[in-house]
């Protein structure tokens, strides 16, 4: 009787392990990110742009230029500027020119957003712990582990193409 299974090398099995992984990765980050913009849209009306942004600035009290915040978040200037400009609207957020460049502007967290900022970060905390409640100390740290070794697996990766390209 001929064996009809394919015969794959020990590297295509990993490569399909890998391959698994990353799909079982992004449906889990797919998941986690709906619930949270399920709750945040209706606990705070907000989106998870606005909270993203909000939590970038929260972090940064002195500011973050434009350029500085759209890198932050890996995100284009448009999409930055959008969401800063109905921050600012709704007074979560402020703009000010730098006294050593008139040319760049900051952008700051104002005491509204602060408050609004500290009341969603702790129910962000208390949502991802309960999402990730079945996940181990050992398992977080070992995932944690993984991320950034793919991470500064792909940095290096993209480092030696872009040394040969």
């Amino acid at each position: 009787m001929e064996d009809t299974a394919p015969n794959f090398q020990h590297s295509d099995r990993i490569a399909v392990d890998r391959l698994r992984l990353w799909l079982q990765m992004l449906k889990a980050v797919r998941h986690v990110e709906g619930v949270l913009r399920e709750r945040l849209r209706s606990g705070y009306d907000t989106t998870l742009p606005r909270f993203d942004v909000l939590a970038a600035l929260h972090a940064q009290p002195e500011g973050m230029k434009m350029s500085e915040l759209s890198q932050h978040l890996i995100v284009s200037n448009g999409n930055v500027t959008g969401v800063v400009d109905r921050l600012v609207a709704d007074g979560l957020a402020e703009r000010q020119s730098l006294a050593t460049d008139r040319r760049a502007i900051v952008v700051r967290i104002t005491e509204t957003g602060r408050a609004l900022m500290d009341d969603m970060a702790a129910a962000h905390m208390t949502w991802i712990n309960d999402m990730f409640g079945s996940v181990s100390e050992a398992d977080a740290a070992r995932g944690m582990s993984i991320m950034l070794d793919i991470r500064h697996g792909t940095q290096t990766s993209d480092e030696k193409q872009s040394a040969t390209g």
